[in-house]
């Protein structure tokens, strides 16, 4: 295999499988797809805990040129999500592009040949390696050390990272963890062979993930503990199975099932309203989610434990039907006086009582803040990309960062939302970088860089739009670094990022002119 491509992508989620995609549909069939599991599909590949499952309607999360008429419930679940991943990537040839087991360990961007250089390694090795050394998924590596596997380099034109923001496992800084005793992991790391059935189990973290596994949980083990550190607010959920007749309607007139997403997203979209521009309007949502607890949770003291005292939509709002009935059952305790410590045999809270258990599993999340590991990306003058963001990830319309030529990033740095489909950003984002090849190739440009100036007053503007916003009124969330800077959600309407991103700015970037760049387009022809 070549050990040269004009164009390498990193990652077959939604946002690497749409880049592809829209490359061959564009008459581009020299590219790479880098893959370090065996499978496609990114977090609905990764996240197969029990009762995983979206958030976002089926008929809106996915893509707007392949609508799939077969959803079984109006939310999908992860094995569907996947399901329909892998008939994508195959549908649409990407299969042979991709190079499964393939982890990329390094990228540096050359600035004598304007290319990038990326060290990979074989997955399972280097995850042999990883905990023999109790490394975690976004642990820096040693570079040096000789019992790293081996690596090998393949040199690519343009760099697009479709990672995501939610790729990499946070876990808590606990005292003792490395001290128990019993089965540990996180929800990202389900093992289905470990059987809860009878077990005690803790379970650390009430996110989004937290919400689906629990009542799963609840199921099967003989007692939960469940440590809160913050309550969520949480919506009931509008799901339910797809009749018969929907789905043969859309089979047939696929424009029944196009005007179902496109009113499911006007409703979305409808939430800016209150979300970005007058957080009051969220208490209307907050009185319904007031109600749910209400509804679902009968005793008194539990529903004071589980009613937040932020303003609803400073974190995430979550949507389940069942989370509330698992947390009322009696074998299910929720814990709210932090903790202390791990021991050997169980958790010990801050008031000094322990509670043996014979599992921990962590719903703790993702590092939002840190999308793209330490020690991995590298641009002009050899610059790790965290140590540009030291203040906090920004980019230039979420896809390209200063210093960073021909890197481009899909779901970067406020590109997330906290009200609609992720799949449409994916979308807006995947235009401008086409747009971006194509003018490469128009113009003979060898490197695109977005100038300094330029990125530093977009996002001045969407810290401005932030301002004033649901999700600057007090709370802690991943939403917002510890300064206090929005790094990850879009303040706006989502029509009007793509309005932006419909056309690649060249007047905002410094383009060079070089011959090599005739092989990043693709074209055969010497300079």
């Amino acid at each position: 295999m070549s050990n040269k491509t004009p164009i390498a992508i990193i990652g077959t989620g939604f946002a690497g499988l749409g880049m592809g995609i829209k490359l061959k549909e564009a008459g581009y069939e020299d590219f790479v797809i880098l893959e370090q599991g065996s499978d496609v599909g990114g977090t609905w590949r990764d996240n197969h805990y029990p009762g995983c499952a979206c958030d976002v309607q089926s008929a809106l999360y996915s893509f707007s040129f392949e609508q799939n008429p077969e959803w079984s419930r109006m939310y999908a679940q992860q094995s569907e999500i996947l399901a329909y991943l892998r008939h994508c990537a195959e549908k649409y040839g990407l299969m042979p592009h991709i190079r499964f087991n393939t982890h990329l360990t390094a990228a540096h961007f050359d600035e004598t040949r304007n290319r990038w250089t990326l060290d990979l390694a074989d997955s399972g090795r280097l995850w042999n390696y990883m905990q023999r050394h109790d490394l975690k998924p976004g642990d820096a590596l040693d570079l040096e050390d000789p019992e790293l596997p081996d690596m090998e380099q393949l040199e690519a034109g343009v760099l697009v990272s479709g990672m995501g923001g939610l790729s990499t496992p946070a876990y808590p800084n606990i005292e003792g963890l490395d001290r128990f005793q019993g089965k540990l992991f996180h929800s990202q790391d389900w093992d289905h062979g470990y059987d809860l059935k009878g077990k005690r189990v803790a379970v650390i973290g009430t996110g989004a993930s937290a919400i689906q596994f629990v009542p799963e949980v609840a199921k099967e083990a003989a007692r939960v503990d469940l440590y809160q550190r913050t309550p969520p607010w949480i919506m009931p959920k509008p799901d339910r199975p797809m009749k018969g007749w929907e789905k043969a309607l859309f089979r047939r007139v696929p424009a029944a099932q196009s005007a179902l997403r496109n009113s499911i997203y006007w409703q979305l979209e409808s939430r800016v309203l209150a979300l970005a521009l007058n957080p009051r309007l969220m208490k209307i949502a907050e009185l319904e989610a007031r109600r749910h607890i209400r509804k679902q949770i009968p005793d008194k003291a539990l529903r004071r434990k589980v009613t937040p005292d932020y303003t609803i939509g400073c974190k995430r709002i979550l949507l389940s039907n069942n989370y509330y009935p698992a947390l009322a059952q009696d074998h299910v305790d929720v814990l709210t006086d932090g903790i202390q410590k791990v021991t050997a045999k169980g958790v010990v809270d801050k008031n000094g009582a322990e509670r043996e258990v014979d599992a921990i599993i962590f719903g703790t999340g993702f590092k939002a803040q840190d999308p793209i590991p330490k020690g991995m990306v590298f641009g002009r003058g050899g610059r790790d990309l965290l140590d540009a963001w030291r203040d906090g990830a920004e980019a230039y319309k979420g896809t390209t960062v200063h210093g960073f030529p021909n890197f481009f990033m899909l779901v970067g740095p406020n590109t997330g939302l906290g009200h609609s489909s992720m799949v449409y950003m994916i979308e807006s984002q995947i235009q401008y970088v086409m747009d971006a090849l194509a003018k490469m190739r128009q113009k003979g440009w060898e490197a695109v860089d977005v100038k300094e100036s330029v990125q530093a007053d977009y996002n001045a503007m969407l810290q401005s739009k932030s301002d004033g916003s649901v999700w600057d009124s007090g709370c802690n969330s991943w939403y917002v670094n510890e300064n206090g800077k929005n790094t990850t959600l879009w303040p706006s309407f989502t029509w009007a990022f793509r309005q932006q991103t419909h056309r690649f700015d060249a007047q905002h970037y410094e383009c060079v002119t070089s011959a090599p760049l005739r092989e990043v387009a693709g074209e055969a022809v010497p300079a």
